[in-house]
């Protein structure tokens, strides 16, 4: 005799094709006892992650009605290839617990590669590491705070 399968895979598949669509990492639906989480794994360049800026919107020249054709030179602070920006919109934490001490300071050392941050999403907890060694010099957000996707979150020189 077969068991009955407990769970309908097409709506599998479908919660997959929905992720596939969006920007969504993971979805977790349940009804009843049965709950089905469907996780992908999405591994960006860092880069990436920094690339993604808002260009803000050319305004007309003074006295001409037809907007500019040639985009805004963009603005170089001198910390854009330096700000470490939010891969996805969460809520940011400075530390690993709230008894914790934070990851890092104003002044840390950091290495590639190291934690730095964490980002909340939909109940999963998001490493945010370095991109590159160096020095922390500013940290844009507060523990606890909401992020958007490309939002800065500190300076690494």
């Amino acid at each position: 005799m077969r068991k009955s399968n407990p769970f309908d895979t097409e709506n599998v598949r479908q919660l997959a094709n929905l992720l596939a669509e969006t920007d969504l990492t993971e979805i977790e639906v349940q009804k009843g006892d049965l709950r089905v989480r469907v996780v992908r794994n999405v591994a960006l360049p860092v880069a990436a992650f920094q690339a993604a800026a808002t260009v803000p919107a050319v305004a007309a020249p003074e006295g001409s009605s037809a907007p500019s054709s040639s985009p805004p030179a963009p603005q170089n602070d001198g910390r854009k290839e330096n700000t470490v920006t939010s891969p996805m919109v969460g809520t940011a934490y400075r530390r690993p617990a709230p008894e914790a001490r934070p990851f890092v300071e104003i002044g840390s050392a950091v290495k590639e590669g190291e934690r730095i941050l964490l980002i909340e999403a939909m109940k999963t907890f998001n490493e945010i590491t370095a991109p590159r060694s160096g020095t922390v010099s500013e940290i844009l957000v507060e523990d606890g705070q909401p992020v958007e996707f490309g939002e800065p979150l500190m300076v690494i020189e």
